[in-house]
Parts: C-alpha cells; structure tokens; sequence
C-alpha cells in the first residue's frame, strides 16, 4: 500500500488507541470508520471482536458500500456497517466518521431536552454544530443509517437520543478533536446540572463574539490546532509504548 493509506491507517488504530486511553469505548462495540485514501465509497473498518486497546494499524478491515469485503480478515458488525455506510454515502465531505456510548455524551442524550447549553466556552465551540436523531432500536438494516444521515444533515455531531453520539470530520483527527471535546463540554454540563442549581448562560454578544474567535483563532503561528492536538496524543501512546502503529 503507499504512504497515504498506511499513514490513515495509523491514524486510525491511534483513534481506538485513545478512546481506551480516555475511557470512550464499551466492551468490542461501537465503531470509528475512515475513508481510504483517493476512495469515495470504501472505507477502512477495524475486525469486530478486537478489543479497541489491540487494534493496529494492520488490522483494519476495507469495506466498500454495498458491504463488501475488499481487504483484510474478521467480521463486519451489522450495526457499524448499517451506520457508517450511509452516513460516508451521504456525506462526500466527511471521511471519518466515530460512534461511542461514552459516558457524559451519552447521559446527555438521555434528557428530556437533550441540548448542550452554552454555558461553557467547550459548549460554544459546537454552537449550531449538533443534531438530534431520536431513538429506534439496534441498526440492522442501512434505513436506520440513512434515519441518521438525514438527521446529522450538514452539521458535524448527531446526538443519539438513548443511545450515544457521532462525530465526523474531514480527517481522523478533526473527528476524535471532536469527540473529545464533545465529552468535555457534556461532562461540564452533566456535572453542574447534577448540582440542582440553573446554570448560567453566556448570552449575546459575547456568545457571538465566542463563535467567531473558534474560527479566528484555528490556528497558531501558521499551525493547525486540530493537528497539533492529535500530533501531541499519538505521542503520548508512543512514550507508553504503544503498538498501534504496526
């Protein structure tokens, strides 16, 4: 393979590697799914039954739409594929797509209004970025990951109501920025609404103003924020000895 496809690759084990790392997995399930490079309609998918702390980059499955199995060795999990599938086939721009039950942005999803309240300057950051999709069982067939598609339309997280959350991003690592600061403005949320007091709204202006200095501020001295930010945790798992890279 060249170098593109191995370094997506790399990327994408480090992903799984990470969700362990920061307590985002449950058991085998869930999913993280990547576009293989110059691909529109196939994508690389980790073997179900690997625990996310084993994954390396060798071991990702390629599937392609239709739920074949172009490369590699293991299971396709129905619910990752009937997910994944339509939201990569309805969305070109999106190349990474991460499903998790982790546990702040699942707790969210459980409320009655299931909003992410922009009380937190990580809560303004997705400001007019999150959709809602209500529940409906297990997704066993492509219509419930087409359901979902439709709901996340063009924003970049859909909340599952009763469920969990997906991010997506152009790259594995705008995804995983997202996820992980998703659960950090969940867990904030969470943790404040727990004490029984009202939580206090950043209002306008300043809310506006907030919006806008995320655009403005993306980057530093010419450096992408998002990929420093994931440069810096793939070097965490290297200084702890990390295999997922093989």
């Amino acid at each position: 393979m060249d170098e593109a496809e191995w370094q997506a690759r790399v990327d994408l084990a480090a992903s799984h590697r990470l969700a362990v790392h920061f307590g985002y997995h449950e058991g085998i399930d869930n999913h993280f799914t990547l576009l293989v490079p110059g691909n529109t309609d196939r994508f690389f998918l980790a073997p179900f039954g690997l625990h996310w702390s084993e994954i390396r980059a060798s071991d990702f499955l390629v599937v392609d739409f239709e739920g074949n199995k172009l490369a590699g060795k293991g299971p396709v999990e129905d619910t990752a594929f009937h997910i994944h599938a339509p939201l990569h086939a309805a969305r070109p721009d999106v190349r990474c797509v991460m499903h998790t039950h982790m546990p702040y942005a699942t707790a969210l999803s459980l409320l009655e209004e299931p909003e992410l309240l922009m009380a937190s300057q990580n809560a303004i950051g997705f400001a007019g970025l999150m959709a809602v999709c209500d529940y409906a069982g297990l997704a066993l067939d492509s219509g419930e990951g087409r359901r979902m598609a439709a709901a996340l339309g063009d924003k970049a997280v859909l909340l599952l109501r009763n469920h969990g959350v997906v991010t997506t991003g152009s790259s594995v690592a705008e995804a995983f920025n997202t996820l992980y600061f998703f659960e950090r403005a969940a867990m904030t949320q969470i943790l404040a609404q727990s004490s029984g007091q009202r939580l206090r709204l950043v209002g306008e202006p300043v809310l506006g103003t907030t919006v806008e200095q995320y655009t403005s501020s993306a980057q530093v001295e010419g450096l992408d924020r998002i990929e420093l930010h994931f440069a810096a945790l793939k070097r965490m798992l290297d200084r702890q000895g990390s295999d997922y890279a093989q």
